[in-house]
């Protein structure tokens, strides 16, 4: 690396408002460049003490009296403070269970409510997240005569927007999206998108797994009518963190939740038999909260909400720019491509470049180079831009680093066959 440019990268992160941030998550490696925050955000320093406290003085002293004191509005506590984060009001998110699971109980309740407006169809894209559509497929097994369609983009980066507003007619009960889109980056316009699906007739459901805590979303300007997120990757909720939902609320009487369960009932201590679901949006949960898992999450919202999500996007941009313009200068005649779009307006948080040694490049990376992104089939290289602890150092030595490993073909020592997590 040049001098210079190491020093220019070092005047943006001493003029980067965000770069006190950076020291309140753990770095138990401070020589890692860490580039998978879209996969699986840094643990926050605030939360090991919380969670200590939690299981301590609230699991330890209170034992079962923690529910009247602490665990009982846990879940819409926390849905709350995610709810200022996405644009929703009080009362209209709350944390529950896997993003699938929420998937498969709004997108069910979503077309069977529409069941009655002789609706049946799901209207989704092929850059959609597999799961996603492996819940859609399942509930055509359920919906007799429902059936998803899946509208293919031209360049596998951007969404089709012409060809899904041409999808929608009086028989699609439901289009459902990513937000932003696991490989490429590309981010939905939700407001024009959500309009389409409405002038149609039709619901919306929005995943938000990769733009909540990534960049700014609003729901109630959209107008949307259903989302889900996960809360382990930008939100640093740690592995495998419990999901969230949203149900607007002029929806949440007119939805039933497919899943009712104890958590979902009225005056759930009154032990009735008779189902009386609860007029709030607890009537989408089922059963018993992890406590410690969803508590887990909380720290790292408190951080969010001091800095703002149009500080964090600005520096997402700003993060992004570079290592777009790094691109351009170091990698693009090395057999890259760039696999996300170049517009501020259509980009998310991380950016996928290809190559056809892909796999090998991102293992020599890892193995060899302290340089850690992740791989998504057929061979992209994904590098996550987590403003909150990504530096622009970063991004600079990981470039440069990615270059190395082309220019001395290092990854040629690495084996084609993938492994099981990539």
């Amino acid at each position: 690396m040049s001098e210079t440019n190491t020093n220019v990268m070092h005047t943006l992160d001493s003029e980067d408002p965000l770069n006190r941030y950076r020291d309140l998550f753990f770095h138990g490696n401070s020589d890692l460049i860490y580039l998978d925050g879209n996969s699986l955000g840094r643990l926050p320093r605030a939360t090991m003490n919380h969670m200590r406290s939690i299981v301590a003085d609230q699991w330890g002293d209170d034992l079962i009296r923690g529910w009247g004191k602490h665990w009982m509005g846990l879940q819409s506590k926390v849905g709350n403070k995610i709810a200022k984060l996405i644009g929703a009001d009080e009362g209209e998110v709350i944390v529950a269970d896997s993003t699938t699971i929420n998937l498969y109980r709004l997108a069910l309740a979503a077309m069977l409510y529409q069941k009655q407006h002789h609706r049946t169809r799901i209207v989704t894209d092929n850059l959609n997240f597999p799961s996603d559509v492996y819940v859609f497929e399942g509930i055509t097994d359920i919906i007799k005569g429902s059936r998803v369609d899946i509208i293919p983009s031209a360049d596998n980066i951007s969404g089709p927007v012409n060809d899904l507003s041409k999808a929608l007619d009086d028989h699609t009960a439901l289009l459902s999206l990513s937000h932003t889109v696991f490989k490429s980056g590309y981010t939905y316009d939700m407001t024009e998108i959500t309009a389409q699906a409405h002038d149609a007739g039709a619901l919306i459901l929005w995943d938000l797994s990769h733009s909540v805590g990534a960049l700014p979303v609003d729901l109630k300007k959209s107008r949307a009518d259903l989302a889900v997120g996960c809360c382990y990757k930008y939100l640093n909720g740690g592995p495998g963190a419990p999901a969230f939902l949203y149900v607007r609320k002029e929806l949440q009487q007119k939805l039933s939740n497919p899943t009712t369960g104890w958590f979902s009932q009225n005056k759930m201590f009154e032990m009735e038999l008779e189902y009386d679901p609860a007029a709030t949006i607890r009537r989408f949960t089922s059963g018993t909260p992890p406590v410690l898992a969803v508590s887990a999450i909380e720290p790292s919202l408190d951080i969010f909400l001091e800095v703002g999500m149009d500080a964090i996007r600005k520096k997402s941009l700003g993060l992004t720019d570079l290592f777009i313009g790094l691109f351009d200068q170091h990698l693009a005649q090395l057999g890259f491509e760039l696999n996300s779009p170049r517009k501020h307006k259509y980009r998310g948080s991380h950016i996928s470049v290809g190559h056809e040694e892909g796999w090998r490049i991102n293992q020599s990376l890892i193995q060899e180079m302290n340089v850690l992104p992740d791989f998504r089939p057929p061979n992209n290289i994904r590098f996550g831009f987590t403003p909150l602890y990504t530096s622009y150092v970063d991004v600079y030595t990981a470039v440069m680093r990615l270059r190395q490993v082309v220019t001395e073909k290092l990854y040629e020592k690495y084996s084609e066959e993938k492994s099981e997590v990539t």
